[in-house]
């Protein structure tokens, strides 16, 4: 008799950071393994997002009952996050730093600090000494260096605190979303859900309003949504102009998670539901945006494609989306879409091989079929390593428990 759900999502966790377990521990921090090779990157840069996102794995390790090195790797990346990326006179954390923790990319990012909460969530979460205070610490360097007069995560600054440009962005807010999903999973603090509500709803719900319920990325700092940001670069790395279906996966992973911890608050929820409003954006990453061989990158609102790379990111996410969202049709009752929406998760999982190289870790992307289909790997500094996959596992596992429990 084979597995149970949970045991081979627990699997899949813990073979994803064996993966990166010992080589990818350096002196100090984190490196990165090439997904072809097996060998470590050589380039000496430490990203800050690499390194929040490999605390977060390890800590979920620790929660999935792993062995004793998920415990080491996430203090040994913690010790790293504080003092290596950590600013001097406490001002927040240097983007990229060299092996020594010398800053040479001195930007105060939202999106980095969001990662920062994260990890400091999930090694609360897993008991580890000392993360308690940092969540806190970094919750409150948030409020007072992000949070605009909207609620929302203002743009990147520079080590003073200026922002670089008048601009707003849907991704750093999400991953701040889920940062404050953590924090809150982690120490039932109302405070944190509060945040996640908040964020959730100003992007998914408010602002998706006025596009037909679809989920633009750039916006002004007055929170307007910004239609030619980059239109002349579709293919930027950060900040690409269009729909990302991916984006609208994640978003769906939040707002299921949202239903679980509001079950029966009528109230916190927008005027659908959290459930609903997940289902609606699951429904449109899969119309606007999947192919056979994963999710296009960017579309226009039409579906149309405008960047037809295939991210292994985006499947990942659909992976944890549409477990987690199986997990509340369950508890809803809906068993029609509890069967469509394990009948995803396993369709999707099936796609993973074409995302992972030989030894092991995946591709950043895959080209597009008519563009050769080549896989491709991440350039340093690496910011890839494997979170979404070990966050896809560790989401499909705890939500396949509840399930399980229930029965």
């Amino acid at each position: 008799m084979g597995q149970s759900i949970p045991e081979e999502r627990r699997a899949g966790l813990l073979a994803t950071l064996r993966l990166q377990y010992p080589d990818g521990l350096a002196d100090r921090g984190f490196r990165l393994i090439h997904p072809a090779t097996g060998e470590l990157y050589t380039d000496h840069r430490r990203h800050l997002v690499a390194t929040c996102r490999s605390i977060a794995n390890f800590s979920a390790g620790v929660l999935a009952d792993g062995p004793e090195w998920c415990l080491d790797a996430a203090e040994h990346g913690l010790e790293f996050l504080r003092n290596g990326h950590g600013a001097d006179d406490g001002s927040g954390y240097h983007l990229v730093v060299d092996a020594d923790g010398e800053p040479l990319e001195r930007t105060r990012s939202a999106y980095g600090h969001a990662f920062a909460l994260l990890a400091y969530a999930r090694a609360t979460a897993a008991g580890i000494e000392g993360a308690g205070a940092d969540l806190e610490a970094t919750h409150e360097l948030l409020e007072e260096r992000f949070r605009d007069d909207a609620g929302m995560l203002r743009s990147d600054c520079d080590a003073d605190w200026r922002e670089l440009e008048a601009y707003r962005g849907q991704n750093a807010n999400m991953h701040a979303c889920e940062a404050y999903l953590a924090a809150y999973e982690a120490t039932n603090d109302g405070r944190y859900l509060e945040r996640a509500r908040h964020l959730a709803s100003t992007i998914s719900v408010e602002l998706a309003g006025d596009t037909d319920g679809l989920l633009w990325e750039h916006y002004t700092d007055e929170w307007d949504h910004d239609f030619d940001y980059n239109a002349d670069e579709p293919r930027h790395q950060f900040r690409p102009p269009g729909y990302q279906p991916g984006h609208h996966v994640e978003w769906a992973k939040f707002f299921a998670l949202l239903d679980r911890y509001d079950e029966g608050d009528t109230e916190a929820a927008p005027d659908e539901g959290w459930f609903e409003r997940a289902l609606d954006l699951f429904d449109a990453a899969i119309e606007l945006g999947w192919t056979e061989s994963g999710f296009a990158y960017t579309v226009d609102a039409d579906g149309d494609v405008i960047v037809p790379d295939r991210y292994g990111w985006a499947l990942a996410e659909a992976i944890g989306a549409s477990a987690a969202l199986a997990e509340r049709a369950d508890a809803h009752g809906r068993a029609a879409d509890v069967d469509r929406l394990r009948r995803w998760e396993r369709r999707l999982v099936d796609r993973t091989d074409d995302y992972r190289g030989p030894a092991g870790v995946w591709y950043e992307k895959r080209l597009a079929p008519d563009e050769s289909g080549d896989p491709v790997p991440p350039d340093p500094p690496v910011v890839e390593p494997d979170y979404h996959p070990a966050s896809a596992y560790y989401e499909s596992w705890r939500s396949a428990r509840r399930v399980s429990n229930r029965e």
